[in-house]
């Protein structure tokens, strides 16, 4: 099986929908628990031996490292939850992977947000000085 193959696409769709319920539902560490938790994006291989799980966590850059933390201290019971509710020839071991990308693109729309307010302001500035100057030719 290739790696973006139809059925490998599949794969990491209904690895991805699984386990997102397992980590909303059936979690009960307070490190994952109390966090608000985001499966982005799953990456099974083509053998189904290894599945990386890309996740993002709300808030802080620490409540982030403590939730990645839970989940790999439950990395066995996500596992073995994940064998009962999908079929699989092999149930992939799991590692979760920290994605920043969430945050990175919230902080990069302030950051533009920013900067177009200030050429608002800049452009209001200078069509407030033509007008003025406007004026003082005619009079």
């Amino acid at each position: 099986m290739r790696k973006n193959s139809i059925k490998n696409t599949r794969i990491n769709g209904e690895v991805l929908k699984e386990l997102s319920e397992i980590i909303r539902r059936e979690i009960k560490d307070p490190r994952v628990a109390g966090a608000m938790i985001s499966v982005v994006s799953v990456e099974v291989t083509p053998d189904l031996k290894y599945c990386k799980a890309y996740i993002s966590v709300m808030g802080s850059e620490e409540a982030a490292l403590d939730a990645i933390a839970g989940l790999k201290s439950a990395v066995g019971y996500i596992r073995r939850e994940l064998a009962r509710r999908v079929n699989l020839r092999n149930t992939p071991e799991i590692s979760f992977i920290l994605d920043q990308s969430i945050e990175y693109g919230v902080h990069m729309s302030r950051l533009i947000d920013e900067v177009t307010k200030d050429l608002r302001v800049s452009d209001e500035a200078d069509a407030a000085d033509e007008s003025k100057e406007a004026d003082d030719t005619e009079g």
